[in-house]
């Protein structure tokens, strides 16, 4: 394990080259919701149909996504910037506040699902690994939706771009 200060920031900046389509992973729990901006986040296998997502553990509060059983991975488009920051935590909104900014469907696993969103997949929490500073998530998708077609939103050198 690399603890050193310069391999580290020579790291992240390697990654910062690593363009990454965002999206916001979500949950709801007991009335509770989570949201947050991510880009660690790819499908797995079409057979099932299967994503996984990764979440910082070190937050507490994400550990709603491993006791609601559900996740949903929202595709941003370009049009979506604004709401990808919030989710980032940018602004310091609640939870509350950063889901009044967008519409959401709760009809699949319980997650939310944004309706506008590039495309969602709605998932059910298969398995969560503990990998150092992260949960991966694993789910089961069980329904998708395509919305309407916009440029992708994307982070690459620590800044968004559209593609």
């Amino acid at each position: 394990m690399h603890d050193d200060q310069p391999f580290t920031r020579a790291y992240r900046d390697a990654m910062a080259r690593f363009a990454g389509h965002v999206q916001i992973v979500t949950t709801a729990h007991d009335g509770a919701l989570r949201g947050v901006t991510a880009t660690a986040c790819c499908s797995v296998s079409d057979a099932p149909p299967t994503v996984l997502a990764c979440v910082n553990r070190l937050n507490a509060k994400n550990m709603v996504f491993l006791e609601s059983g559900n996740f949903a991975v929202n595709t941003l488009g370009a049009r979506h910037k604004p709401l990808a920051d919030a989710f980032s935590g940018l602004g310091g909104l609640s939870a509350q506040e950063r889901f009044a900014r967008g519409a959401w469907d709760f009809g699949g696993s319980g997650a939310p699902v944004l309706e506008d969103a590039l495309a969602s997949f709605d998932c059910r929490l298969v398995e969560a690994k503990e990998v150092s500073t992260h949960w991966i998530l694993i789910g089961e998708v069980v329904r998708t939706q395509c919305g309407e077609d916009d440029e992708a939103l994307m982070y690459y050198r620590r800044a968004y771009r559209t593609l």
